[in-house]
């Protein structure tokens, strides 16, 4: 028997999780059946939804970004507008009162 360790591509293994987790295929069943050790197997699920956990926290961040970005110029237009208006305003004050 030969010690020659399988490496297997990240298209593999996401082959073989799947078999796990869609087809409810027994990891003993699958590790018979490629070779694997079931510590490999196990490391390789923890490590698809530790990524997992990655994809999803991470596209919110965009969103929330944007919506933050959106925020943010909304503010600014608004601040402008009322400077404008306030000094306007001022400006009629002394005109009413005979100021220039």
């Amino acid at each position: 028997m030969s010690n020659k360790k399988r490496v297997f591509s990240a298209e593999q293994k996401v082959r073989i999780l799947r078999e796990h987790l869609d087809n409810q295929v027994p990891v003993s069943e699958l590790c018979e059946r490629y070779g694997i050790q079931p510590n490999s197997f196990y490391t390789w699920k923890k490590k698809l939804f530790e990524g997992a956990l990655q994809t999803f926290n991470s596209q919110p961040a965009r969103k929330n970004n944007s919506a933050i970005e959106k925020l943010e110029k909304k503010l600014q237009d608004r601040d402008s507008l009322i400077s404008t208006l306030v000094s306007e305003n001022i400006q009629f004050k002394k005109n009413l009162n005979g100021e220039r």
